[in-house]
């Protein structure tokens, strides 16, 4: 309504001084300014940025997420105080303004926060931080200004006295303030930030929490961390295999799953998968029995899943008959080296192109592993020169086929060294030369591959058959290896 009265009066003003004989020109450049700045401001959604609509409650809960026991415990613990509050002051329990979830991409940050919401019974609003920043100065501070204040406004409007307030890549808007040295807009939008979460009060009739997610904590400005702001940090891991099982449970409950699935086992096939990962293997392996006309999906759906996942859809590339062959003894030296050093973890090989890979053999070790003895990375190592290795022995030379492998062996060397494995023991990596450090690591590498080529001369044999059935049948599995071991063992 004034919008429109200042309007109609400018132009009745303009008139009026036309008629009498002013220069009317400056005034409507001064005018036609005013229009484009409205229209940036107002039109572009420069300051009128809405957040995610509250009037939609979240629906998800604590149940419908695995695979995150301690993360949603140590979350629940948190969120109690603000159910409890009264009981929470008779301790003297601090009121906590914000949760920062940290950890990789796809562990369910955002679902924590939405359950969270749900467990509090608090509005829900959510904003991801480049929402925040724009080039206009002070666009930024204005926007955290009114996400706060939508959030009581909303909760008001809901009869509710909570609210939840999700900023996702919180590391965007909470960035060391500093690094941005061309652009102030950052740094005034992180310090309204903090302003904001300073005027939450445990006394104040609207109680707001602040959950920020992010996979890069080390990039946070310290006074966002401290005590008073963010005052719990819950960690979101990758899943453990008995997680990565839960997941998969979940994600099966509302889809039609054949006698033969074995969850567990896909659950040990998926190791450094994220829950998002898991989400699309089970959606993958839907589709793949959609595609062949099943209304069941099969293990045989859910493995090929796991290998679209890991590596993409199967490529229509067609190599020649003796790439074919190379192919299939580089990946049965892998396979042979692997099953050797710890028995049971090959799941199947097979020379299927996917990806950036001709061939492709898979693990599927028993238990999640997360530290390693020098024994064990050495063992690493063979695994990922022995197709090489095959290679050399059975056709007189390697190919560019090994260059990954050089490089992951490379890798495991670099580990050894750095974790004071070697023969140089502990090292600062400052002072030590690089050429004393290749030294080292080409020693590392060579005499692993030398301990290869002796092991897959004695099963040579075993190296011939395997490759020529993979040829055949374009994919072996773990099984169907481990029956030839044995045979040859009897």
């Amino acid at each position: 309504m004034l919008k429109d009265i200042f309007l109609g009066s400018a132009i009745a003003l303009i008139l009026f001084l036309g008629i009498t004989g002013y220069e009317v020109f400056p005034f409507l450049l001064l005018g036609g300014m005013v229009l484009l700045f409205y229209y940036l401001v107002d039109k572009k959604g420069i300051l009128r940025t809405q957040f995610l609509d509250y009037a939609s409650k979240t629906d998800i809960d604590f149940s419908q997420i695995g695979g995150q026991e301690t993360a949603k415990q140590e979350l629940k613990e948190a969120l109690d105080f603000i159910i409890y509050s009264e009981k929470a002051e008779e301790l003297g329990i601090r009121f906590l303004k914000g949760i920062l979830l940290t950890g990789p991409p796809g562990t369910g940050k955002t679902l924590l926060a939405k359950a969270a919401a749900n467990y509090t019974d608090a509005v829900y609003l959510a904003a991801s931080g480049s929402e925040f920043i724009e080039m206009y100065a002070g666009v930024g501070a204005q926007r955290v200004r009114k996400l706060f204040q939508q959030a009581r406004d909303a909760a008001r409007k809901q009869n509710k006295n909570r609210a939840v307030i999700f900023i996702d890549e919180i590391e965007v808007l909470g960035g060391k303030r500093g690094s941005h040295t061309s652009h102030l807009e950052y740094d005034q939008t992180l310090n309204q930030l903090l302003v904001e979460m300073d005027g939450i009060k445990s006394q104040d009739d609207m109680r707001i929490l602040v959950i920020g997610a992010t996979n890069r904590a080390d990039m946070l400005d310290e006074a966002l961390l401290r005590p008073g702001r963010f005052d719990r940090q819950v960690r979101v891991p990758l899943p453990s295999k008995e997680g990565r099982k839960e997941i998969l449970e979940i994600h099966c409950r509302n889809k039609p799953l054949a006698d033969d699935v074995d969850l567990e086992k896909v659950a040990r096939d998926t190791f450094g998968f994220s829950g998002a990962h898991l989400e699309s293997v089970v959606n993958e392996a839907a589709i793949l029995a959609f595609r062949q006309k099943m209304r069941k999906i099969t293990q045989a759906h859910l493995q090929e899943a796991v290998d679209k996942v890991m590596l993409g859809e199967k490529l229509d590339c067609k190599p020649t008959r003796e790439e074919i062959r190379r192919i299939a003894i580089h990946e049965t030296g892998h396979a042979l080296i692997s099953e050797l050093a710890e028995p049971g973890s090959v799941s199947h090989l097979t020379i299927t192109s996917r990806g950036n890979a001709l061939g492709y053999m898979r693990q599927s070790p028993k238990d999640d592993r997360y530290l390693y003895t020098r024994k064990q990375l050495e063992q690493q190592i063979q695994v990922s020169v022995a197709g090489a290795e095959a290679e050399k022995l059975l056709l007189g030379d390697s190919s560019t086929g090994a260059g990954n492998d050089y490089q992951q062996a490379v890798q495991i060397a670099h580990q050894i060294i750095n974790t004071g494995l070697s023969r140089l023991g502990v090292i600062d990596k400052g002072s030590i030369s690089k050429d004393k450090v290749h030294e080292v690591l080409n020693e590392i590498i060579t005499e692993q591959a030398q301990l290869v080529r002796a092991i897959l001369k004695e099963y040579r044999a075993i190296l011939v058959q395997v490759s020529e059935q993979l040829v055949t049948e374009e994919h072996v599995s773990g099984d169907d290896l481990r029956q030839f071991l044995h045979r040859e063992a009897g």
